[in-house]
């Protein structure tokens, strides 16, 4: 069961995310094809991960009537779709609709697969250690299938290429239905855990967290927005820029399951202040760097970027009731997917004013506020804490 469950969410992670990414490599096609301005830009990013996270918290209900099993195949077969109609699209309008059902069919997976994942393991313990894991199986498919598809675009048109990806799509929902079936994994959970508080120190934490997640996530999705654009102006193509995300999204994947494990043994704020803190010098440094150099770091800008967010979601289910949990990871990655959506249209108008690397340094200036942000959750935690032991 714990492992059958582990194994659907950490695959339907993998191909969720990797489908997700796969845009970053495809945007600079889609600038030059359609002549858009890097504010358009931004608003084909951010309508996928806009819908993905309006519609989470609803994923989230629906769940509770229709199943998890059914809804999370149905949403990877929705993606799947999406991306054939995006082969399909000859304009903007049509193109930014096609990415609009992506994102809706994506907006299943990951408040399902995360809940599903932490039901199964509370009873015997390791959560975090187990939403490491399904992190780490996100990055590895955003490493694998932009990558994939950079070499794709060597030898065939981006058409061709991202209907292979709709293909891919068909293919996982099929993977999941079976694996879904084998042992069904019940919508809500079987065994009740004691309550943790939903006082104030609970809910305060908990809004922290959001807070907290939310820049990180609209630093990241800013960041990797533009990455592909200053790749290009240091003389990259469209291999290097696939090549560049796969090296990212490999630290991105360590970190992810690195700092989930380094946050449960030296805890989330010192985890959070170290990761949150390189990332902005190293974002500062990719800057000025030349290409090669900048190749060579960004493994590790990788590591420090993606880490944090693995810390976060380890942190949801200690500031949530029991009973609620499914309701406080929707609205979590709403949150922070919905801060992701946005930051590309914000950037991408701030990018058209100043360039690229003004825009670039300012998020670096902006993650660093997720520093004192990251000792408001813990006071949260330590409340809560506190709390549980006085009720024991």
């Amino acid at each position: 069961m714990r492992r059958r469950s582990l194994l659907a969410a950490c695959s339907a992670h993998a191909v969720h995310d990797g489908l997700t990414d796969v845009i970053y490599v495809l945007l600079p096609l889609w600038q030059l094809q359609f002549g858009l301005s890097f504010a358009q830009v931004g608003l084909l990013r951010g309508a996928y991960s806009g819908v993905m996270a309006s519609m989470q918290l609803l994923a989230s209900r629906a769940a509770k009537r229709w199943g998890r099993g059914r809804l999370l195949v149905g949403g990877t077969a929705l993606v799947g779709v999406a991306y054939l109609c995006v082969g399909l699209a000859d304009g903007l309008p049509l193109l930014l609709l096609a990415l609009m059902l992506g994102g809706l069919g994506a907006s299943t997976q990951h408040p399902l697969a995360s809940s599903m994942v932490s039901d199964t393991f509370e009873a015997g313990g390791g959560v975090k250690e187990a939403l490491s894991q399904y992190n780490f199986a996100g990055d590895i498919g955003k490493m694998l299938i932009p990558a994939l598809v950079g070499v794709l675009l060597t030898v065939v048109s981006w058409r061709t290429s991202v209907t292979l990806m709709g293909l891919l799509g068909l293919a996982a929902a099929g993977l999941l239905g079976w694996l879904i079936a084998a042992r069904g994994v019940p919508a809500s959970r079987l065994k009740k855990a004691p309550k943790v508080s939903a006082g104030n120190g609970s809910v305060g934490g908990l809004r922290a967290l959001l807070v907290t997640g939310i820049l990180d996530s609209a630093v990241r999705m800013g960041f990797l927005t533009f990455l592909p654009f200053l790749l290009t102006s240091k003389g990259a193509g469209t291999a290097g820029i696939g090549l560049a995300l796969a090296l990212l999204f490999v630290g991105g994947a360590f970190g992810k399951l690195l700092c989930g494990y380094l946050g449960a043994r030296i805890g989330m704020m010192k985890t959070v202040w170290l990761t949150e803190s390189a990332t902005a010098l190293l974002i500062v440094l990719v800057v000025y760097l030349p290409l090669t150099s900048m190749m060579v770091m960004l493994p590790l800008l990788g590591l420090a970027l993606n880490g944090t967010s693995s810390v976060l979601y380890g942190v949801v289910p200690e500031l949530s009731n029991a009973d609620k949990r499914e309701h406080a990871f929707a609205l979590f990655y709403t949150g922070t997917i919905g801060g992701g959506a946005l930051a590309p249209v914000l950037f991408g108008r701030l990018g058209d004013a100043t360039g690229i690397p003004v825009a670039v340094m300012t998020l670096a200036a902006i993650l660093l506020l997720t520093l004192p942000l990251a000792w408001c959750v813990q006071r949260g935690l330590d409340r809560n804490s506190g709390l549980s032991q006085s009720q024991a």
